[in-house]
């Protein structure tokens, strides 16, 4: 096994981001302070009832999800906390989607990587980590959980992929200009942490899944363990006494008896991080534990605010910010706080946790190893595209009848720094490439001959007289229209509209020149791409999903490490 499948117990974190927007500011906060000294409180006097109110507002907000309980107590001390942020580019990757889509009613959905860190960089890491042989090492992506918010912020779909995923890593750049070339074989996903930071794992993801990635948040150990003591504990069940330890001191250490018990502090980083003594013993048991978790921690925010307490949030608030790194759309605190407001929407009720479906690869050396499952994955990866629900229930949004909430648009991601894009030219002023790239991804079959050749003379045909078949090809399974600039982006869509191809099919990429269209799999004869089959209208039994009121679910514990 390679030596990052079993460093230990991976890391986990929870972490969530934000959309745009415009922030309240922070009465009674004070300036950063100096010299390393104590944050200064706040004058002496009882707080004002609508002081009290809007720290209370701020921490029901975040009842809806895990992370968010920073972002409450980051709003005492606004200012210093906002100058603490550390971010870290969204996208290091060369293909960038853009932004969700809104959908016929002017709302968009959000979607947010959740990213744990295993980082044994500092002594506070150091201390909760175990595995001392990888201190100061690279980190790892541990825990990947991408978080899908609806448009009508109806429902909520968390995606778990396996650490022990492997995939082809895409080329990633760092802003300093360092190359991470693109994998020529299948890598672990959770190294991708190594290419250039979070940002790379976002392009991995978006290589794999197509999804379009609006914000990432990461955190390491130490801000697991202040949030766990902030809540004041969250209930977790085993079947049977457990404890995590192997005859060679391997595993968490997590050690609880059978039924349901009140975690904290450390001990809820040794459940995060369990995998020696769940269901197989594999990182897939380990995650199936961290959905529980997640979704009683959720729960037991809407239960009650526990975090009023303004020494613990200010403590909390600066550890949470020191551990957590984001994208520079969420690097204030009024942002998190309008993501908060709209996470709250969503009841318990309606959060699914999934996990990616998968199987064991039989690849020469990657036992143990797991790759996306053949059609299931991707079936869950396009209902999240689709802004589909995991959990089979649907839209809260009435067929044909918005909302009042859909009557006013939600906010962008991020607020416009440029002038809106200028439409469309004239076809016949479009340059377009065609490639012939119907071989596929995966190579199984040759690719149709003359297919770049007839595509672009089908573009002429509807007024594109500059379309012009490459000698170059391609590899794709669906076909899709890049582009290079952003003055090109509404080019780009003009050509796939002409064609019946999705939106989606509309992609930025800086390893092209101008628009080029490559011609995938599913073209490979007629006038128009093969339909898709129809979206799945609920999450495979593969995924496992778990609703976020289910709190009888329980861990099966491996056997062997019972007690």
């Amino acid at each position: 096994m390679r030596q990052s499948s079993v460093r230990g117990e991976g890391a986990s974190a929870q972490a969530a981001g934000d959309i745009s927007g415009g922030g309240a500011g922070a009465p009674g906060t004070v300036p950063p302070p100096r010299g390393g000294s104590r944050p200064a409180r706040r004058p002496a006097g009882r707080p004002t009832r609508r002081g009290r109110r809007r720290v209370l507002r701020w921490v029901s907000s975040v009842l809806s999800l895990l992370i968010l309980g920073t972002a409450a107590a980051g709003y005492l001390y606004y200012r210093h906390l906002n100058s603490s942020i550390k971010t870290d580019p969204l996208n290091l990757g060369e293909t960038k989607l853009g932004g969700s889509k809104p959908n016929a009613f002017g709302q968009t959905p959000l979607n947010i990587l959740l990213i744990g860190s295993d980082a044994r960089n500092d002594a506070a890491n150091q201390a909760l980590g175990g595995a001392t042989d990888t201190f100061d090492g690279p980190p790892l992506a541990d825990v990947q959980m991408l978080l899908h918010l609806s448009a009508d912020r109806s429902n909520m779909s968390v995606v778990s992929m396996p650490r022990d995923t492997i995939l082809m890593m895409p080329k990633c750049t760092e802003p300093n200009g360092k190359v991470h070339p693109a994998s020529r074989g299948l890598v672990q996903t959770n190294e991708s942490l190594q290419r250039g930071g979070p940002g790379c794992t976002v392009a991995a993801w978006t290589e794999l899944t197509k999804i379009p990635i609006d914000h990432f948040m990461m955190i390491d150990f130490k801000g697991v363990v202040s949030m766990a003591d902030a809540i004041g504990g969250v209930p977790v069940c085993v079947e049977q006494n457990v404890e995590s330890r192997t005859r060679d001191g391997k595993g968490s250490g997590l050690k609880l008896p059978a039924g349901t018990s009140v975690i904290q502090g450390e001990q809820a980083l040794q459940w995060l991080r369990t995998r020696y003594g769940f269901e197989d013993g594999t990182d897939i048991g380990r995650t199936h534990a961290q959905h529980q978790y997640m979704n009683s921690m959720a729960r037991e925010f809407r239960k009650n605010a526990k975090l009023t307490n303004p020494v613990k949030l200010n403590s909390l608030a600066q550890a949470a910010i020191d551990a957590m790194i984001v994208d520079p759309g969420l690097n204030k605190i009024d942002k998190l706080y309008d993501l908060s407001m709209e996470l709250k929407k969503v009841p318990p009720g309606r959060i699914t946790m999934t996990t990616m479906p998968w199987v064991y690869s039989t690849r020469p050396g990657m036992d143990g190893r797991v790759e996306p499952m053949a059609g299931e994955a991707e079936d869950v990866f396009r209902m999240v595209r689709e802004d589909i629900a995991l959990d089979g229930k649907g839209s809260g949004t009435p067929t044909g009848a918005p909302s009042a909430a859909a009557t006013t648009p939600a906010p962008p991601a991020q607020a416009p720094t440029t002038a809106p894009a200028a439409p469309a030219a004239a076809p016949a002023k479009i340059a377009v490439s065609v490639r012939n790239s119907t071989g596929g991804k995966d190579g199984a079959r040759a690719k149709a001959k003359d297919r770049a050749s007839q595509v672009a003379a089908l573009l002429t045909g509807k007024g594109f007289t500059k379309a012009t078949a490459d000698t170059q090809t391609g590899a794709e399974d669906t076909t899709v229209v890049r582009y290079a600039g952003d003055g090109q982006a509404a080019d780009a869509a003009a050509v796939a509209t002409a064609l019946g191809l999705p939106a989606s099919s509309v992609q930025k990429s800086d390893e092209v020149a101008g628009i080029i269209l490559f011609v995938g799999k599913d073209w490979r004869t007629g006038d128009a791409p093969t339909p898709p089959p129809p979206a799945p209208t609920k999450a495979p039994d593969s995924a496992h999903a778990l609703n976020g009121d289910n709190d009888k679910a329980c861990m099966p514990v491996q056997p062997g490490f019972t007690w």
